[in-house]
């Protein structure tokens, strides 16, 4: 195992994404952990995110975020840091389209799986692992692109996690933040009586031009989405989408 140890934690809670441990409902996502019971604060990030992804041998699907692709598919490739990487799927793709990535995640237990997912198609010198505990931690360098797909947490405020993603953006970069509608819950989802824990696009936009720093909105979106449950259910729900250039 390569990646680096820090502490660590974050959130997720969407079916295709591969990129960490939040507040999920859908089965093909594979970026995150489900809420079943909201733990307790002073709980240690780690291990609840640790058991979260303990609970099955693969909790995503291995494909990356659909609105990842969507917003990162025209953009230079730079440097790019994927927040809450979960299982890997976003880091790989990135690396596959020629970014140079730095993976965080709180879990262990999911770095170690993308780590071996990064290592089986032939990518591992270009993605960075690292376990930290993202909020108290912060990088030492600003990215071109920094991504937090359904970062959604039972132990941080959203507003907390935006801030602290939004300081890693450097000059001339672009922030990708994407998550659940606080509208658009599936009908299985658990977490209806935890709308707090989502945003709208407008949410989004309020909260990051009145923090540091200038930017450009490039979207700030609403998307409908297909999903299934696991029994087979299908359903629509929304993602937020709120893409943005750092302009000082």
């Amino acid at each position: 195992m390569t990646h680096q140890h820090d502490g660590g934690a974050h959130l997720h809670d969407e079916p295709d994404h591969d990129g960490g441990a939040h507040l999920h409902d859908e089965p093909d996502h594979d970026a995150g952990a489900h809420l079943h019971d909201e733990p307790d604060h002073d709980a240690d990030p780690a291990q609840f995110w640790d058991e979260v992804y303990r609970e099955k041998p693969k909790r995503w699907s291995g494909n990356p975020n659909p609105q990842l692709i969507a917003e990162a598919k025209e953009l230079v490739p730079g440097t790019a840091l994927d927040l809450g990487c979960g299982e890997g799927a976003d880091a790989i793709w990135l690396a596959q389209h020629g970014w140079r990535v730095t993976a965080v995640d709180v879990s262990a237990v999911a770095l170690e799986r993308a780590e071996a997912h990064a290592t089986d198609v032939g990518l591992q010198d270009r993605i960075a692992w690292l376990q930290r505990e993202f909020g108290p931690w912060h990088p030492d360098e600003g990215f071109d692109l920094v991504s937090s797909q359904f970062l959604h947490s039972p132990l941080v405020p959203w507003r907390d996690s935006l801030a602290s993603a939004a300081a890693a953006v450097a000059p001339g970069g672009a922030l990708l933040v994407v998550g659940h509608h606080p509208d658009g819950l599936t009908p299985w989802s658990g977490h209806k009586d935890m709308k707090d824990k989502f945003f709208t696009p407008e949410d989004l936009v309020e909260a990051l031009t009145s923090g540091p720093g200038s930017w450009r909105i490039n979207v700030a979106d609403s998307r409908e989405r297909a999903v299934t449950s696991p029994e087979g259910q299908h359903a629509t729900t929304i993602d937020s989408v709120l893409r943005a250039t750092r302009t000082s």
